[in-house]
């Protein structure tokens, strides 16, 4: 007779599995080395996700679930200008302690173009959580009827994340960042 499944264990394996990609990448990912590092078998791995990629679209889940969380927490203060917004925004993204997530992102956004139709599903879900947290932030009536500013805003920021996470270049990409907020004030005037 075969053990029923364990949510308890099954979450605190997607925990550790979530950690392990952030911290590895999706790029290469074998199981055993993974199971090995979470101190797990690999047969426990599969009884727990059926599949290597049910394993993966669970971690995917699990990062974006974090991440939206974090970027949740973050915009909560409130009592931001547009600009101090984008700019504790940036300040947030491009911190060191969420480059796991960037470079996730970024991965996972790169595979979507040439992967299978699940990694184009989770690209598209990350499009579509930052256009609705984003554009609902800057602009909540707007939010319900033109995204297109609220695209324009994650094209630039995603394409500063990208510069600084391949250059290290946070002056560099952050004086950038602030140029666009005077492009964006001087439109509005």
């Amino acid at each position: 007779m075969a053990r029923p499944p364990d949510p308890a264990r099954r979450a605190r394996t997607l925990a550790a599995a979530t950690d392990y990609v952030l911290d590895h990448g999706l790029a290469g990912l074998s199981l055993r080395p993974m199971a090995s590092a979470l101190g797990i078998s690999t047969r426990m791995l599969l009884y727990d996700f059926n599949s290597k990629e049910e394993l993966i679209m669970a971690v995917l889940a699990e990062a974006r679930r974090r991440e939206s969380a974090l970027l949740a927490g973050y915009a909560a203060v409130g009592g931001f200008s547009r600009a101090d917004l984008l700019r504790a925004i940036w300040r947030w993204a491009s911190a060191p302690e969420q480059s796991k997530f960037m470079r996730l992102f970024f991965e996972v956004y790169v595979q979507a173009l040439f992967g299978p139709a699940e990694y184009t599903d989770r690209a598209q879900a990350m499009v579509t959580d930052w256009l609705g947290q984003l554009t609902g932030l800057l602009s909540p009536d707007a939010a319900r009827t033109d995204a297109a500013n609220g695209t324009l805003l994650i094209a630039v920021l995603r394409g500063l994340l990208l510069d600084q996470l391949n250059t290290g270049d946070t002056a560099r990409t952050s004086r950038a960042l602030e140029r666009y907020l005077g492009l964006l004030d001087a439109a509005e005037h």
